[in-house]
C-alpha cells in the first residue's frame, strides 16, 4: 500500500476521519461517559472498563497539545490510533504494522517520546518530515542516549529502555508511514539499516542475572520485624481508633448534621457551652487540644503565648454543644468558664486516651500502645499499620504492586482445613502483567501472617463495602517512607523498634528477595521470622492449583534460583575438596568417591591459562547432575540419590517419594546425609541448650534425662566428626 499526500490538507484525516477512539480499540465505556474522538486534541480514557487500578489518571489522558504543529499532531493520532486497532482495514495490510493491540499504557509511552521527537525536530528547524534523514535519527538517538550537565557536558547515560523508545519511534514513523495524512518520512529512510529498535538500542538478551536486587539484611530485618509487630501487636487497637475518627469526624464537622447554624451575631449561646463545660468537668475529662498547626495559626493572629486558652479546641467544644462553631466574640464572655474548666480537666489531644497496654517489641516493657493524639496523628497512625499491613502481604505473599492493587474487599475465601490442624488461606485477585484488558482472575495460596494481614486491610478500610478496592492506587515508595521516618521516630523507639537504615526498598526488591530467601532455605532472614516451609508450601499449593497462574511464575524463579545456588554450593565443596577439605557425615564417603572421579576427568592444575575458563564450565557440566540431587537441611546437606536409602521416607513409610522429608531427617545416621564446617554452630549450639535442659531437669525425670543426654551425645560426636576432618586438613596443609 501506497499512497500520495493529500494536495491541500484540510486538517482532518483521510483515513480516521470522525473516528470513535473507543470503538476502533474495542475500548468500553460506561453508557454515560464521554466517547472522545479522532478530531479532540485529548484522548481520555479515565472511565475504559477494565484498566489496571495501577493506571494513574494522568496516564489515562492522551495530550496531544504539546505537538504544536497541526500536521505532526495529526500523525500522531494516527499513529496512536493505528496501534490500539490493528485490526482496522486501513491499518491491517501495512506489512510492517503491529499486529496486536498495544497496551493502553504502551501506547501513552509511544505518544510520550512522539513528543518529545518532534518538539527536539523543531529545535532543529525541521518543517518536514520528509527531510528527516538517517543521521537525524542518529542524532536523536545520542540525543536520548546520553545524560546531560546544566552545561551540556555528558555525565553518563539514560537506560536501554530509554534507547529502546528514541529508536521506536522512528521505526514506528518509517513503518506506518502509508497511513498518515498529511506528512510523512521519505519512503527512501530506511534507519539503522532496517535493525529492530532492541538492536539499535543493545538491550541486554535476557540471559544476563535479574537487575532487580534484593532488599539487603541490614533493611530486611528492622522491616519486616517492624511491619509485624505493627500489623499484629497494633493492628486491633488501630481499628478501634480508625472507628473511634470516623465517629468523631461524623459529630466533629462544621456541616454536620443536626448543628445549629450560628454566626458572630448571634447571642452568646451561654447555657449550652456551659452544659458541655459542666460534662467535662463531671466525668474529669481533658478538654480537647487543637492541632499544632491552629495553634500556629492564632499566634499569627494575635494570641498571646502565655494565654492558658491557646491550646483549647473550642470549636471542638461548640460543636459538642450541637453549635455549628464557637465564633470569637463570645470569648470574653465564656472565658471565665473555659479558664474554670481548664484548671480542673486540663486539655489533652482527644484521641489514644487510657490507652491499653501491650508488650514493646524489644521484650523490654509493658506501656500504652499509644501517647494521646491529635486527630491528624490518628490518622497518621492508621496509616502506618495500613502500610505495615501491605508490607508483610507484599514480602510473605510476593504479589506484585499491580496485584495488590486489584484487591478488594471480600477478597479471602473461607479457610479450608482439609485435614485437623492443616488449614489453607487463599486470597482472589487479578494479574494484570501480560494479560488482556481487564487482567485475569487468579488465586494466591498464602500463609496466615497474609491473610490477616489482608483482613486488617479491610478492617481499617473506611468504606468495607463488598467488592470496593481494598487498597487503590498507591505509591509504595511514598508509603514506605512514611513508615520508616514513623520507625525512627521517637514513636517507634518508645515501642522499641529497630531503626531501619538508608537503602532502596521497593515492591519489586521484596519479591526478589522472596523468592531467593525460598530457593536459600532453611538459611536467610525471612525464616527467622516467618516459617519458610509453610510459604513454600502455600507457592507450591497455588502453583498446583493454578499452573498458569502468578505463583507458577513465582515458583519458576525460586526453582531458578535453587538450582543455581545448588550449583555453586556442590562447585564450592568441590573445590574444598581440592584443597583438602573433606566432608563429615554417614554420606561423606560416597561425597568424596564422587568428587575423586570429577577431579580425575578433569585436571584443572595442569590446563593452560587460556583453556581454564573451559575447564571450569567442564566442571560446571560434570556436577549439575549432583547438583540436582542436593536438598538443604537445617544443619546437614541431603544428598538425595537413592530414595531407597534415605532414612527419612522409610520412617515416614514412603519410599518412593522423589523428594527428602527434610523435617524428618536425621543426618546423623542417614546414608546421604553429610555435615560441612558451615554446620558445625548449628550443632554446638544444639548440644550446648540440651546440656542447659539437662541441669534443669530433676531427678524424678530420668526418661527425659536419658533421651536427651543421647541427643546432646549426638550432637557433641556430629561436631567432633567435623572438628577432626578440620584438623586433618591443617595437618595435612
Amino acid at each position: 500500500m501506497s499512497t500520495a499526500l493529500s494536495p491541500a490538507f484540510d486538517g482532518r484525516s483521510a483515513v480516521f476521519a470522525g473516528a470513535d477512539i473507543c470503538s476502533e480499540a474495542g475500548l468500553t465505556l460506561p453508557g454515560n461517559a464521554a466517547r472522545p474522538v479522532l478530531e479532540d486534541d485529548i484522548w481520555d480514557f479515565t472511565h475504559v472498563i477494565g484498566l489496571p487500578t495501577q493506571l494513574s489518571p494522568s496516564v489515562r489522558r492522551f495530550d496531544f497539545t504539546p505537538i504544536t504543529d497541526s500536521r505532526w499532531r495529526l500523525v500522531a493520532k494516527e499513529l496512536v490510533l493505528a496501534m490500539l486497532a490493528p485490526r482496522h482495514q486501513t491499518v491491517a495490510p501495512l506489512p510492517r504494522a503491529f499486529r496486536n493491540p498495544l497496551h493502553v499504557t504502551s501506547c501513552r509511552g509511544r505518544l510520550d517520546e512522539l513528543v518529545r521527537f518532534f518538539n527536539w525536530l523543531n529545535g532543529r528547524a525541521t518543517s518536514s518530515l520528509q527531510q528527516i534523514t538517517t543521521h537525524d535519527c542518529e542524532a536523536y538517538l545520542a540525543h536520548r542516549r546520553y545524560v546531560l550537565d546544566e552545561n551540556g557536558a555528558v555525565i553518563g547515560e539514560n537506560s536501554h529502555a530509554t534507547r529502546r523508545s528514541a529508536a521506536q519511534v522512528v521505526v514506528d514513523l518509517v513503518n506506518y508511514r502509508d497511513l498518515f495524512t498529511a506528512d510523512r518520512v521519505s519512503a527512501e529512510l530506511r534507519p539503522w539499516g532496517g535493525a529492530t529498535a532492541s538492536a539499535v538500542a543493545e538491550m541486554p538478551s535476557g540471559r544476563e542475572e535479574n537487575k532487580t536486587q534484593p532488599v539487603t539484611d541490614d533493611i530486611m530485618q528492622p522491616v519486616l520485624a517492624a511491619a509485624l509487630y505493627l500489623m499484629s501487636t497494633l493492628g486491633p487497637h488501630a481499628v478501634d481508633l480508625a472507628d473511634k475518627v470516623r465517629e468523631s469526624d461524623l459529630h466533629s464537622a462544621r456541616r454536620a448534621q443536626g448543628l445549629r447554624r450560628v454566626g458572630p451575631k448571634n447571642r452568646v449561646p451561654v447555657r449550652e457551652l456551659s452544659e458541655i463545660l459542666a460534662e467535662y468537668t463531671r466525668t474529669c475529662t481533658a478538654l480537647p487540644m487543637l492541632e499544632d498547626h491552629y495553634i500556629s495559626k492564632r499566634l499569627e493572629q494575635g494570641w498571646a503565648e502565655d494565654d492558658p486558652l491557646l491550646p483549647v479546641a473550642m470549636g471542638t467544644l461548640a460543636r459538642r454543644a450541637g453549635l455549628s462553631q464557637f465564633c470569637h466574640p463570645w470569648l470574653p464572655t465564656m472565658r471565665p468558664a473555659l479558664e474554670d474548666a481548664l484548671a480542673q480537666v486540663g486539655v489533652e489531644r482527644p484521641f489514644g486516651r487510657d490507652a491499653d497496654l501491650i508488650p514493646t517489641a524489644d521484650g523490654t516493657a509493658s506501656l500504652p500502645w499509644t501517647l494521646p493524639l491529635s486527630r491528624l496523628q490518628a490518622v497518621a497512625l492508621v496509616g502506618i499499620v495500613r502500610t505495615a499491613a501491605i508490607i508483610t502481604a507484599a514480602a510473605i505473599s510476593g504479589m506484585r504492586a499491580s496485584e495488590l492493587m486489584e484487591l478488594r474487599i471480600g477478597c479471602r475465601r473461607p479457610p479450608e482445613e482439609s485435614v485437623p490442624g492443616l488449614t489453607r488461606y487463599r486470597i482472589a485477585s487479578k494479574i494484570v502483567k501480560g494479560q488482556p484488558l481487564g487482567g485475569t482472575h487468579d488465586e494466591w495460596v498464602v500463609i496466615e501472617p497474609v491473610y490477616r494481614a489482608i483482613e486488617l486491610l479491610e478492617q481499617l478500610h473506611d468504606a468495607p463495602t463488598e467488592g470496593a478496592l481494598l487498597i487503590g492506587r498507591f505509591s509504595f515508595n511514598v508509603r514506605f517512607k512514611w513508615f520508616k521516618n514513623w520507625v525512627n521516630s521517637q514513636a517507634g523507639k518508645r515501642l522499641g523498634l529497630a531503626s531501619i537504615p538508608e537503602g532502596p526498598i521497593n515492591l519489586r526488591m521484596l519479591r526478589r528477595t522472596l523468592s531467593l530467601e525460598m530457593a536459600y532455605r532453611p538459611g536467610g532472614l525471612l525464616a527467622t521470622k516467618i516459617h519458610m516451609k509453610h510459604i513454600a508450601v502455600a507457592t507450591t499449593e497455588g502453583y498446583a492449583s493454578r499452573p498458569g497462574g502468578a505463583q507458577a511464575e513465582l515458583l519458576a524463579e525460586v526453582n531458578k534460583h535453587e538450582s543455581e545456588r545448588n550449583l555453586q554450593l556442590v562447585l564450592e565443596e568441590f573445590r574444598n575438596y581440592q584443597q583438602g577439605v573433606l566432608p563429615a557425615g554417614p554420606g561423606a564417603r560416597s561425597l568424596t568417591e564422587f568428587f575423586a572421579s570429577i577431579d580425575a576427568q578433569v585436571d584443572t592444575s595442569s590446563t593452560a591459562a587460556p583453556k581454564v575458563q573451559r575447564n571450569d564450565r567442564d566442571v560446571l557440566n560434570l556436577l549439575t547432575k549432583r547438583a540436582k540431587t542436593l536438598h538443604l537441611g537445617p544443619a546437614n546437606y541431603c544428598w538425595f540419590t537413592d530414595p531407597s536409602r534415605a532414612l527419612c521416607l522409610k520412617l515416614a513409610g514412603t519410599p518412593s517419594a522423589d523428594r527428602p522429608l527434610i523435617g524428618m531427617c536425621d543426618s546423623a545416621r542417614c546414608p546421604q546425609a553429610t555435615h560441612h564446617p558451615c554446620h558445625r554452630p548449628v550443632w554446638a549450639e544444639h548440644a550446648e541448650r540440651t546440656e542447659i535442659f539437662l541441669g534443669q531437669l530433676g531427678a524424678t525425670r530420668k526418661t527425659e534425662h536419658t533421651r536427651l543426654q543421647a541427643d546432646r551425645d549426638r550432637a557433641l560426636r556430629v561436631v567432633a566428626e567435623i572438628d577432626a576432618t578440620s584438623t586433618m586438613n591443617e595437618a595435612s596443609a
